[in-house]
C-alpha cells in the first residue's frame, strides 16, 4: 500500500497521507484550505512498515482505505505550569 506524504507550511508538524501523489480529490475543501499548499515529503509502502513515527500504522491504512487520506495532527502542546503545580502539589483545578 503506497502513500504519498505531504507536510503543510501553515500548520506545523502536520502531515497529510494520500493514496496518490499529487491527488488531492478525496480531502475536504475546507481541510485543504487549512492545510495550506501541500509540500511534498516522500511516497512510502504502509505495507512493508511496522510503525509510524507519529501515527498508528493501523488508523492511516484504514482511513486511506475509507476516505482516501489520513491527517497527522502534531500532539497536544503540554502546559508546563499545570505540571509543575501537579508536581508541587499546588493544582488548583
Amino acid at each position: 500500500m503506497l502513500t504519498a506524504v505531504y507536510k503543510s507550511k501553515k500548520k506545523a508538524d502536520t502531515f497529510l497521507f494520500v493514496e496518490k501523489r499529487d491527488d488531492f480529490s478525496k480531502v475536504p475543501e475546507p481541510l485543504m484550505a487549512t492545510f495550506g499548499q501541500p509540500h511534498y515529503v516522500m511516497i512510502i509502502n504502509l505495507a512493508k512498515r511496522d510503525h509510524l513515527g507519529g501515527s498508528d500504522l493501523e488508523a492511516v491504512k484504514s482511513a486511506l482505505t475509507d476516505q482516501g487520506y489520513y491527517l497527522q495532527l502534531p500532539p497536544p502542546e503540554q502546559n508546563l505550569l499545570s505540571e509543575l503545580r501537579k508536581q508541587n502539589g499546588a493544582d488548583s483545578d
